[in-house]
Parts: C-alpha cells; sequence; structure tokens
C-alpha cells in the first residue's frame, strides 16, 4: 500500500528535533499499528506535490495550524488539487486541517468553532457502518487540537462520527474520501506540548482538564488500521 503525505505545516522550532513534522508522525502510526505501508512526504505547504499521484493507492491531508477556509495561496491551490484528484477517482483521506479542507473544497462548510478550541483525548461515537469500518465498540478516543470545524458536509457525504462539541467529526464520501477531525498520528506526549504552547490562547478552564485527559489513552491504532481497510477496500 503506497500512500502520498501531504504535509500542511511546519512544527514549531522547539519540535523539530524530537518529533520532525507531521507526514513522520503518520509514518510512526502506520509502523506502531503494524500496518505495510510504504509512504512518501510532499510538503505542499512549500509547493511540493506528488509528480505522478495516481501512483499512490491514497492521498493523506495532515493536520495545520492555517484555516481550511483560508485565501492563502497554498491553501487555494491545494483545495483545487483534491478536487481534481477527488474527479480522477483518486482516494483522499484528510486529518484535522485535511478533514477540514477535504468537506470545504468539496462542497462543504468549515468555519470557526462557535464552541471554541477542542483539546485533549475526546470520545466519539460512530454514526454509520460501511462495509470497509471494522468497529468493534461503539466509541472511539481521539487526541484533538481545533478551533475549527466541518459545519456542513459535502454533497453525497455520510456522517462516521461525532461528538456533542464536533457533531462532524468524521465523515466519508463512499470508498474514495475518508476524513476525521482527531488525531490518531498525535502521541500523548506531542498532544501536551502542544496544548501548553496554545495554553493562553485556549485558556486554563478548558486547557487544564485537557492536559489531564492524556492520561486516558486513545485509540490512534486502530483508527489507523480503519484508514488502511478503506484504501484497502
Amino acid at each position: 500500500m503506497k500512500v502520498a503525505l501531504l504535509q500542511t505545516d511546519i512544527l514549531h522550532p522547539e519540535f523539530l528535533d524530537e518529533y520532525l513534522g507531521y507526514g513522520h508522525m503518520f509514518q510512526q502510526l502506520f509502523g506502531a499499528a503494524g500496518l505495510e505501508v510504504q509512504s512518501e512526504i510532499f510538503s505542499v505547504i512549500d509547493g511540493i506535490y506528488p509528480e505522478h499521484p495516481s501512483a499512490f493507492d491514497a492521498l493523506l491531508v495532515t493536520g495545520s495550524k492555517a484555516d481550511a477556509f483560508s485565501d492563502e495561496p497554498w491553501v487555494l491551490r491545494l483545495a483545487d488539487y483534491l478536487r481534481v484528484r477527488h474527479q480522477q477517482g483518486q482516494k483522499l483521506l484528510g486529518i484535522c486541517f485535511g478533514h477540514q479542507l477535504l468537506a470545504h473544497a468539496l462542497g462543504g462548510r468549515a468555519e470557526r468553532a462557535q464552541g471554541g478550541w477542542g483539546v485533549g483525548v475526546m470520545d466519539y461515537q460512530w454514526q454509520s457502518q460501511p462495509v470497509w469500518l471494522k468497529a468493534e465498540t461503539p466509541v472511539f478516543k481521539l487526541i484533538c487540537s481545533h478551533r475549527d470545524q466541518v459545519t456542513a458536509l459535502p454533497p453525497g457525504a455520510t456522517l462516521l462520527a461525532a461528538n456533542a462539541f464536533c457533531p462532524h467529526a468524521a465523515f466519508h464520501m463512499g470508498d474514495k474520501v475518508l476524513a476525521f477531525q482527531g488525531h490518531p498520528e498525535f502521541t500523548a506526549d506531542y498532544g501536551a506540548a502542544l496544548l501548553k504552547k496554545r495554553w493562553a490562547d485556549i485558556g486554563e478552564d478548558r486547557a487544564g482538564p485537557a492536559l489531564e485527559s492524556y492520561q486516558q489513552g486513545h485509540d490512534g491504532l486502530a483508527v489507523a488500521k480503519v484508514m488502511a481497510d478503506f484504501i484497502r477496500y
């Protein structure tokens, strides 16, 4: 299985040495989940794209501090690129910013969340059961760190997961698009470090409980396997 990792951010300088980048985090995730995934990282924020995208079984758009609804040239270019790849029938996956951008690019809507920041480990409930989803429990946990949300799904999309804070936490479009708001690739250490970096913006009342939530673990490995099953299907 070959996956192109479309990296949409550069980590804060103090995180680079230890965590390298979001593309690397997905490579670590696939390895930890025991998945046979060959992947290549493309820094689309720097204008670097796959020369032959059809050589990959799927394209995966990472998280980013950018807004999916912004008019930054690189974001607009990526949205156009994803629309073309979708029209060509390529499998597309998105995480956090990638989730929001896929929704936005394909006719849905992403915007600043009225509820503010979503941070820490959250519970999500599966809302549908496509044939490639082998969910063992009705609820799963993922780390999240976002202040934007998908507020309207694209035409033809099916809601896959939700909770009270994030009603459109995951969606799919048949067997061609799969997107999650939460971060299966985040470790608790990185999630906590990022939370502390954003503490002042998030506020003590929300950041404090979020930091404590990292003690409970999350289902990133299980979601990675869901993603792999989707790509294989």
